[in-house]
């Protein structure tokens, strides 16, 4: 008996490593953000500005930029994001709340203010307009953000 049970496991194993179909080993990862073809200083911002969004913003926009459906909006593919820089500086300096219609949905959540310095948030800003396949503005400078903000 225990004989058979042998053969069977090692029939088993024999045919299905030997089968026809194959099975991929590539493990699917969100688009990830390419500094390659940016100029110094905005590979420079895009990097801290990654530290930053790692830290503080990943918890609901993800690592994807996805967010969390009718919850935390996405930054990834934002029409929201693309149209309204301004207010979006504004919103990562001071906060949010009240309603928004991002991609056709609204949400309605509070951001906090997380306390950010004006360069922090042109980091965080440089890094959300180009990462999960966003080509949003140019490179933003410290002293833009401090303009938009005193206005």
């Amino acid at each position: 008996m225990i004989r058979i049970l042998r053969l069977a496991t090692v029939m088993l194993l024999i045919t299905s490593c030997n089968s026809k179909e194959k099975k991929s080993t590539k493990v699917e990862y969100p688009e990830k953000t390419t500094f390659s073809n940016q100029s110094p200083e905005l590979k420079a911002s895009m990097a801290k500005g990654k530290l930053v969004y790692d830290s503080l913003c990943i918890t609901c926009h993800m690592a994807d930029g996805k967010g969390a459906p009718q919850v935390f909006p996405p930054l990834a593919n934002s029409d929201y994001l693309e149209n309204n820089q301004e207010e979006s500086i504004i919103g990562i300096k001071n906060g949010m709340k009240g309603e928004m219609v991002v991609n056709g949905i609204t949400y309605n959540s509070l951001m906090s203010p997380l306390g950010l310095s004006d360069e922090e948030v042109a980091d965080v800003m440089n890094y959300i307009n180009n990462s999960w396949g966003n080509k949003y503005g140019k490179y933003l400078t410290t002293e833009e953000v401090t303009n938009v903000i005193k206005k």
